[in-house]
């Protein structure tokens, strides 16, 4: 049974889309539930502007409030070098930076060029230099932007090959809109797993177009053994049209489950924890088995289906006679 590496982002991938704030208080109890569910990292909020991301303007707040599991990694995003520092004070495990591959993604969603990204998120990795705090960069649009369209893989191994010889620990790439699919999914994969096999390799998929899991499959064929999502299905991109969320958590571990993986997730735990979601947020999540159940959640047989087998063998019995 291959062991796979459950990464959730819904308490910031998630909750920074909501436009409901949701109180503190009710971060630090989701973010301490999923502790105890088995992830192998939490995202747990970000520390942008306020100003940008209001929805997480309690950053620092959080992150002292939560308990930390030993067998958890808690990451935040860390845009700039403030970001860094405000970070650093909070005693965090990991730093994600983020940029796009694509260039009007990019300018769109950072209001940089992706030279002047990368000189930034260059800065951030000093800052945080050869400490405890290991550095991922979550790469966006690299199977497809709605602006441009496909980006060159060469491309995109390049951006790889700048971060990776900065000294990041890992790389998440990231189907920022919707866009990807299998066999793509599986040839870049291999790409980057095969030419960076010291990087710890994540995905990072959303089911703008229903193929989230069918993704993760071409994913795993490549050898990936980690993957964000996002509780309750939470989440999207506000730069890209019509992205809608992440790829459920609940829906995906389900899966995994099935097909025999070990994600070391309590499935029932984080049951209980996307069904506190509606209230938090002020409407319905896009779970599927919050809502079925999961497979073997077997029903009682209706009373009539048992009057009915003692029809069926009264009605035989009279036909022998």
């Amino acid at each position: 049974m291959k062991r796979l590496y459950m990464q959730e982002v819904a308490t910031r991938d998630g909750f920074q889309n909501e436009s409901t704030f949701i109180e503190t208080a009710d971060k630090i109890s989701m973010v301490n539930a999923l502790s105890q569910c088995g992830y192998a990292k939490i995202e747990v909020t970000s520390f942008t502007s306020p100003k940008a991301i209001p929805a997480l303007r309690d950053a620092e707040a959080v992150m002292q409030g939560i308990e930390r599991h030993p067998d958890v990694e808690y990451t935040v995003l860390v845009p700039n070098v403030r970001g860094a520092e405000r970070a650093l004070g909070c005693g965090v495990d990991e730093a994600n930076l983020v940029m796009s591959v694509s260039e009007p993604h990019n300018r769109s969603n950072l209001r940089m060029t992706r030279e002047q990204s990368f000189l930034q998120l260059k800065e951030v990795v000093s800052v945080i230099g050869a400490g405890p705090v290991a550095v991922n960069v979550s790469l966006s649009t690299v199977f497809g932007c709605p602006m441009q369209g496909d980006v060159p893989v060469d491309e995109i191994l390049g951006w790889v090959d700048r971060f990776a010889n900065l000294g990041v620990r890992g790389v998440t790439l990231c189907d920022t809109t919707g866009m990807a699919f299998p066999s793509q999914v599986q040839t870049l994969s291999a790409q980057v797993i095969e030419r960076f096999p010291e990087l710890q390799v994540t995905l990072h998929f959303h089911n703008t177009r229903g193929m989230a899991l069918a993704n993760t499959v071409a994913a795993l064929q490549a050898g990936v053994d980690r993957f964000d999502s996002s509780l309750g299905g939470l989440g999207g991109c506000p730069y890209a049209p019509g992205a809608s969320g992440n790829v459920c958590t609940e829906d995906l571990v389900h899966m995994l489950q099935l097909m025999g993986y070990d994600t070391n997730v309590d499935l029932d735990g984080i049951l209980q924890a996307s069904a506190r979601l509606p209230q938090l947020i002020g409407h319905p999540t896009p779970s599927q088995i919050l809502k079925a159940g999961k497979r073997l959640d077997l029903h009682p047989i209706p009373e009539h289906v048992n009057t009915l087998a003692k029809q069926v063998v009264s009605n035989a019995a009279q036909g022998v006679k």
